[in-house]
This record gives structure tokens, C-alpha cells and sequence, in this order.
């Protein structure tokens, strides 16, 4: 549990009101939810909501998968189980975990919170529980022409959220010839793929163009999207069994990772610059604005001073590439020089507010395409524990840099170094993993965020790492 203490740190900052279980009290918490769920279907006539098999649960033939609900999948034989198995291909337990531990599971409690309704309410929306654009993201808000069978949208962001609508490979996927290709090819999402996993993740969790958290939302109360997908995996917690022979696969889904959202985040910037709001704040730095007011002789910001932007201009967050940046400059050379010539063209636009819309556009489409050639380049490299080492000591070098980006760096920073420690390092505590602690201290009240202490840590990490 020591090797956990930093992401549930993180796990509050980013999804508060979620805690770390332990193995005890989920075992005891999984049996009676599974207990009363079938309990609460045998009695009010919920059998259908109990698996299908065979030929029941298959779609007819030429017509498309369709979502069946959450229920689906919760027998104690398939995924509802209370121990994970360690003889089967899957753990059995997937849905127990997803019912206790996972927040996702109560994605749609949230729209009823006093925060939630007060942000419907000056958005001039309906209860944000029946919302649409609530339940884009904090639902499984299939239309009716998509469901194989009623259920409820208060189950949250459930299986098949993630993993396809179901209807048409649910029975013949528990067979043991049966291969995954199958499965995709009916309907299911290939969240096995890095790649797709991480652009799964990112519909809601940076947005889409139907799905938006856009600067709107964001001053109605709506948190900022903030996203690394190998820490939030851990935190998830995971359900799922990694099929790799990559010792080091946690540093492999961090790059991958960065690369996907990096591409995302500047396909959104294209998008909003393309769209009737421009500025779209929500590209911008956010505590550029957002931050505690102090003396000007106490201010860092202004010590520093605005590089290539007039004072007074919030620049763009460049947070999804000042960290990744590292690795990208030791795996493609090249590309990473042509990422820095599309991306310095953006970060000059951006902080213009006023800029040729269209120039934008291009240039951020243009860091859209190397990244995502990227992506598809790390996906096939494995990283060795000492080359692994060394890019933590060149992050962590750029200490200065890195923390005078402002706060949202500074949080990728941290993510990152962690996740980089933990695959090549596993559980093991001393000065490193004290040292990276030390780095999610120092966000924890991104208002007060000081670059010349967070770079010091920086630099303590830096001389403790081997």
C-alpha cells in the first residue's frame, strides 16, 4: 500500500471523494452488492437484466451490436465475482470492482450534488441528471434505436461505455476458442490497443466535438480536464489482466499515452479555432488568470516575465507536450523537430487571442499528424529499465524549465516521473520515492503553486534517482 500512497494523493486532487480500498473490506463490500443486486432483481422482476447466453445474446445476423446494460455481465461465473481468479484469462471479478471501487460507476450520483445543480442551473439547463449533455459522459445515455434491452442510465459509466455495445458478442465471447478479433469485428471496442484505449478514454476525458468541457462549463463549476492515462489506470483501479511480455509496460502506456493526447488536445485546439468562440479559454493556462494575487515584488510570474507574448495574454497549455517532449526527442529526432516548429507556431497564435483563425487551425492540425505518427512509433518500442532511468534524470534535470510553465506542467511532471519510477522500479521505497512525493505536495493547492520550490524538488528527485 506504500507504493499507492502517491496516486491516492492523486486519486483526491483529480476525482475527490473516491479512497483507496483495501482487499478486505472490497471482498466484504463486493459480496453484498452482488447479493442485494440479485436480490433486487428477483424481486422486482429484473430477470432480464440477469446474462444472457448462446444464441440469446446474439444480435441477429447482418444487424448491428447493441448496449444491454451493466447486468450483463454481472454473474458470479462471468464477471461479478468477489476474488479475483488466477487460473482463468480474466480476473471474474471485473464487475465487483467496477460496482465498489471504480468511480465511474457513480459518474451519474455526481448530477445530483448540490455543484452539479447549481452548474445546470446557470447554464440554463434541465436537472443535470436529465441533461444530455451530462449524460454524454456521466452515462451509458444510449438511445433507444441503440439498446438491446432497458436499463438505466443511474448505473453510470459502465462496461460497455468502454468496451462496445454487447448484444452481439456477449454469449460467444465466454467460449474458449473464441477470438478477440471476433469480438471487435461484432461491436466490441479494442481497448487491448494502447492507442484506441487512450483515445476511449479521452472522448470524455479532454472531449469530442459532441462531448465538450469548454470554458463555459469550466466557470459554471465543471473541474478542468486533466488526464495521464498510465496513473489514472492505476487509480481506477484496474480491472483487467495486462496481456504483455513488456517488463516495463507502464513506461510503454505512459509514452503511448502522452502521444494520443497530445494529438487529441491539438485536434480540439483545431477544432476551436475552426468553431464561433474565439478565444476558447479552455486552451489557454488556466492559473495564468486563476492564481493567488500577491505584492508584485513577491510575484514570480512577473519575475519571470512573458516569453513571446504581450503581458497581459494568457498563453496556450502546453502541458501535454513540455514533459513529453523528452522522450520524443530521443525516439524520433525528427519528428520532434517538426513538432517543435507546429507547436511553437501555435504557442505564438494562441497568445496572439486574435489570430488568423485559420493559420491555427492548420498548425495545430499539422502537430495533430506527428503526433499521432508518434503514437503508433512507441506502441511497437519496449523501454529498458536504464533507459527508462535516463529519461527520469532528463525530466527532472529540466527542473527550472519545466516549472515555470506554470501548474498544469507541473502536474504532468509528476505523473509522470511516477509512473516512469513505479515500472522501473516497482514498489521499492527510499529517497527516489520520497523525493517524487515530495513533487504531489507541492500541488496541492495549485493556486499557491510555487515554480522555485517545485523546482527544487524537481532537482532532489533528479539526485536520488539511479
Amino acid at each position: 500500500m506504500a507504493m499507492l500512497a502517491f496516486r491516492t494523493t492523486l486519486l483526491k486532487k483529480f476525482l475527490p471523494a473516491c479512497g483507496i480500498i483495501s482487499s478486505a473490506s472490497l471482498c466484504a463490500l463486493a459480496m453484498l452488492v452482488v447479493s442485494a443486486a440479485a436480490q433486487t432483481r428477483a424481486n422486482v422482476g429484473y430477470e432480464h437484466l440477469l446474462p444472457l447466453s448462446g444464441a440469446r445474446a446474439m444480435a441477429a445476423p447482418g444487424m448491428p451490436s447493441r448496449y444491454i446494460g451493466p447486468g450483463s455481465c454481472s454473474a458470479t461465473a462471468c464477471h461479478g465475482g468477489v476474488q479475483p481468479q488466477k487460473s482463468t484469462s480474466v480476473l471474474q471479478n471485473e464487475y465487483s470492482t467496477w460496482v465498489v471501487q471504480d468511480k465511474h460507476s457513480r459518474s451519474f450520483t455526481v448530477l445530483s450534488n448540490p455543484v452539479s445543480k447549481r452548474i445546470a442551473r446557470i447554464l440554463g439547463l434541465p436537472a443535470p441528471n436529465t441533461a444530455p449533455r451530462c449524460l454524454a459522459c456521466h452515462s451509458l445515455n444510449a438511445s433507444s434505436a441503440e439498446k438491446g434491452r432497458e436499463f438505466a442510465v443511474s448505473e453510470g459509466v459502465s462496461c460497455e461505455s468502454c468496451h462496445g455495445p454487447a448484444s452481439a458478442w456477449l454469449g460467444p465471447h465466454v467460449e474458449h476458442s473464441w477470438p478477440h478479433a471476433k469480438s471487435v469485428a461484432l461491436g466490441m471496442y479494442d481497448t487491448k490497443n494502447l492507442i484506441s484505449r487512450t483515445e476511449k478514454c479521452l472522448t470524455c476525458h479532454l472531449g469530442t466535438p459532441e462531448k465538450k468541457v469548454d470554458h463555459e462549463l469550466i466557470a459554471a463549476g465543471h473541474p478542468d480536464l486533466v488526464f495521464e492515462l498510465d496513473s489514472f489506470q492505476a487509480v481506477e483501479p484496474k480491472h483487467w489482466i495486462e496481456k504483455t511480455s513488456d517488463p516495463l509496460f507502464g513506461v510503454r502506456a505512459w509514452s503511448v499515452g502522452q502521444a494520443v493526447q497530445l494529438k487529441e488536445g491539438l485536434n480540439r485546439l483545431a477544432r476551436n479555432a475552426k468553431g464561433p468562440v474565439w478565444p476558447e479559454y479552455a486552451e489557454l493556462d488556466c492559473f495564468t488568470c486563476h492564481h493567488s494575487l500577491t505584492d508584485p515584488s513577491k510575484s514570480w510570474r512577473q519575475e519571470i516575465g512573458y516569453h513571446n507574448r504581450r503581458p497581459g495574454n494568457p498563453p496556450w497549455n502546453a502541458s501535454r507536450y513540455v514533459v513529453f517532449r523528452h522522450l520524443v526527442q530521443v525516439v524520433s529526432p525528427d519528428n520532434a523537430k517538426r513538432l517543435d516548429d507546429s507547436l511553437a507556431k501555435v504557442e505564438m497564435l494562441v497568445a496572439q487571442l486574435n489570430p488568423n483563425k485559420e493559420e491555427l487551425a492548420k498548425a495545430a492540425e499539422e502537430g495533430a499528424d506527428v503526433a499521432g505518427r508518434i503514437s503508433h512509433q512507441l506502441d511497437g518500442v519496449s523501454m529498458q529499465r536504464e533507459q527508462t532511468v535516463r529519461l527520469m534524470k532528463s525530466i527532472s534535470a529540466d527542473a527550472d524549465n519545466i516549472s515555470r510553465q506554470g501548474e498544469r506542467v507541473a502536474e504532468q511532471a509528476a505523473m509522470a516521473l511516477d509512473s516512469l519510477y513505479i515500472a522501473s522500479h516497482g514498489g521499492a521505497e527510499g529517497g527516489a520515492r520520497s523525493a517524487i512525493n515530495g513533487l504531489f505536495q507541492q500541488l496541492e493547492n495549485p493556486s499557491a503553486y510555487n515554480p522555485h520550490q517545485f523546482a527544487a524538488q524537481m532537482r532532489k528527485v533528479n539526485s536520488v534517482v539511479r
